[in-house]
C-alpha cells in the first residue's frame, strides 16, 4: 500500500498548521481517501524533516476537525471530508480545514440548497423576457420593485414601489448612496466602530469619515450634536439594527433623538439594515422616522442565503434621480434574474420563512456562545451573525488573532472596523454562522475560551 506524503517544500511557518492544512486539502480533494491510514507521527516526521511534536500538533488539529480518527494500536485513519458536518456542500473558507469565524455569513442547511435548486428549476416559468433581453429599466423591473415594497413592509418600512431601486446587495446600495449624496472632501459621520466597507469606501471616494463616541446601543446623540456644532458633516451613516461589528441594537428613543439632531443640522442619513426582519425585537427603521432625508438599504444575503445578491434601496423622491444615476455608474442595473428569484421568494413566503429559520439557528448559536464564553465581557444579540469580544488579561487584538491562527481558528481583528483616528478597541469579531456544523462551532469557541483563560506572555513567541 502506497502512503501519501505532502511535499516538504510546500510547508511554511507555522509548520504544524501548514502540515494540517496540506493533509486537510488532500482529504478534501480525494488524494487521501476515506479509510486511508496516515503514517505514524515518527515516520511522517522523518519523511518531512520535522519534529515529532510538530506532527503531533498537526494530527491533533485534524482530529479536532474530525477529519481523522485515531485507533489505539492501529494508527490514524481518514474519516472523510464530509464527516464533520453532513452539509450539502462546503464553503471555500472551510475546504482547507480549521475554523473560520472571521466572516459574517448566515447559517445554512440542506434545506437552503434544495430551495435554491427548486427556484432555479422553476425560474423559466412565466418569466418576463425583459429579465434577460433588456438592460433596462435601470431602477429595476416594476414587478421586482413591487415585491420590494412588500418586503420593506415586513421590515417595518412602508414605501411605494416608485421610491425603491433594485441593487446587487447592500454594498452596491452603499456605493450608490455615498456617491449620490456627497462630493470629495465632504464629511460622513458614523459610529467609531462601524462597517468595514464604509471605512474603505470613504477612503476611496475622498470623503472624510469621522467616528463618534458610542455605547452598546450605538452612537451617542450628544456626540453627534457636539460634532455638528463644530463641523459641517453632510451624511450620517447608521447601523441601528445588529450593527456590524458590535452587534448592538439601537432602541427606539435613541433613533428618534438622532433623527432630531439630523433634522436640526440638515444631515442626510444612510441606514444600512442588512439583517432585515431577523430580529424580533427590532424597532422600526430610522427611515420610517425620517423618510424625507433617509436612504434605506437592505439585502437578502444576511437573512436568507449568502449567494442571493439582491437588495433594495428606498429613498425620498427628490434623491432618486441622483441615486439611479449612480446605480448606472456602478453596474448599470441590478442583475434581473437574481432579482426575479428574490421577488418570487418574497411573494411565495420563502424569504420570510428563511429569515425566521435564520432567527432560530442564530439563537441556538448565541446560546452556545453564552455557555462557552460565560464569564467574559462580550457583546452580542440572539439574532446577530457575530459577537464582539473585548480582550482582557494582556491580550491585544493582533496577538489574539495571530495565536488563534496557530490553533487553526480565524477571527476578525478590530482594525478594519475602526474609523480614522479611532484608538484600538482591543477586541475581535467572532462570526456565529460561518462554521456550519454546531459541534465544530462549539469546538472553535472552546479553543478561544482556552486562550482567554491563559495570559498571553506564555505564548508570545508563537503569536508573533
Amino acid at each position: 500500500m502506497t502512503i501519501w506524503y505532502p511535499d516538504p517544500d510546500s510547508l511554511s511557518s507555522p509548520l504544524h498548521a501548514s502540515l494540517a492544512q496540506a493533509l486537510a486539502k488532500a482529504i478534501s480533494d480525494g488524494r487521501l481517501a476515506q479509510g486511508a491510514q496516515l503514517p505514524t507521527h515518527r515516520r511522517m516526521a522523518e519523511q518531512l524533516g520535522l519534529s515529532v511534536h510538530t506532527v503531533s500538533k498537526a494530527y491533533d488539529s485534524l482530529r479536532r476537525q474530525r477529519l481523522i480518527d485515531g485507533q489505539v494500536g492501529r494508527g490514524s485513519f481518514v474519516t472523510g471530508p464530509d464527516a464533520a458536518g453532513g452539509q450539502p456542500y462546503r464553503l471555500e473558507s472551510e475546504t482547507g480545514g480549521g475554523y473560520d469565524l472571521s466572516i459574517s455569513r448566515p447559517v445554512f442547511a440542506q434545506m437552503h440548497a434544495e430551495r435554491f435548486q427548486q427556484a432555479l428549476r422553476q425560474l423559466p416559468e412565466g418569466l418576463d423576457p425583459g429579465c434577460y433581453l433588456s438592460s433596462r429599466p435601470n431602477a429595476g423591473h416594476r414587478a421586482h420593485r413591487e415585491a420590494g415594497a412588500e418586503w420593506l413592509k415586513i421590515c417595518g418600512l412602508e414605501v411605494p414601489a416608485e421610491r425603491i431601486l433594485m441593487t446587487n446587495g447592500a454594498s452596491h446600495g452603499l456605493s450608490a448612496a455615498l456617491t449620490a449624496l456627497t462630493r470629495p472632501g465632504d464629511t460622513v459621520v458614523a459610529d467609531k466602530v462601524t462597517h468595514h466597507l464604509l471605512v474603505s469606501a470613504c477612503a476611496c471616494l475622498g470623503l472624510t469619515l469621522a467616528g463618534l463616541d458610542m455605547d452598546g446601543e450605538g452612537m451617542l446623540p450628544d456626540a453627534l450634536e457636539e460634532f455638528c456644532r463644530k463641523s459641517a458633516p453632510k451624511v450620517l451613516f447608521l447601523l441601528p439594527s445588529l450593527a456590524n461589528a458590535t452587534a448592538g441594537m439601537m432602541p427606539e428613543d435613541r433613533r428618534q433623538t438622532l433623527v432630531e439632531v439630523a433634522r436640526k443640522h440638515d444631515l442626510l442619513i444612510i441606514e444600512n439594515d442588512a439583517f432585515g426582519p431577523v430580529a424580533e425585537d427590532r424597532p422600526e427603521p430610522v427611515a420610517a422616522l425620517a423618510p424625507e432625508r433617509t436612504v434605506y438599504l437592505t439585502t437578502f444575503t444576511k437573512c436568507t442565503v449568502s449567494g442571493l445578491r439582491a437588495g433594495y434601496l428606498a429613498a425620498p423622491e427628490h434623491l432618486l434621480p441622483a441615486l439611479t444615476g449612480r446605480i448606472v455608474v456602478f453596474s448599470w442595473m441590478a442583475t434581473p434574474l437574481i432579482c426575479e428569484l428574490a421577488s418570487r421568494w418574497v411573494r411565495d413566503g420563502t424569504a420570510l420563512e428563511l429569515a425566521r429559520w435564520q432567527r432560530r439557528a442564530l439563537a441556538e448559536r448565541h446560546a452556545i456562545a453564552a455557555e462557552v464564553l460565560q464569564g467574559w465581557n462580550w457583546q452580542g444579540h440572539p439574532a446577530a451573525l457575530h459577537l464582539w469580544l473585548p480582550l482582557e488579561g494582556g491580550w491585544t487584538s493582533s496577538g489574539f488573532v495571530s495565536y488563534a491562527r496557530e490553533l487553526n481558528v480565524a477571527v476578525a481583528p478590530d482594525t478594519p472596523f475602526l474609523t480614522p483616528r479611532t484608538l484600538p478597541q482591543n477586541a475581535v469579531r467572532i462570526s456565529l454562522g460561518s462554521v456550519q456544523d454546531p459541534l465544530r462551532f462549539r469546538q472553535a469557541l472552546e479553543l478561544l475560551a482556552g486562550m482567554l483563560r491563559q495570559p498571553p506572555e506564555g505564548v508570545s513567541a508563537l503569536a508573533f
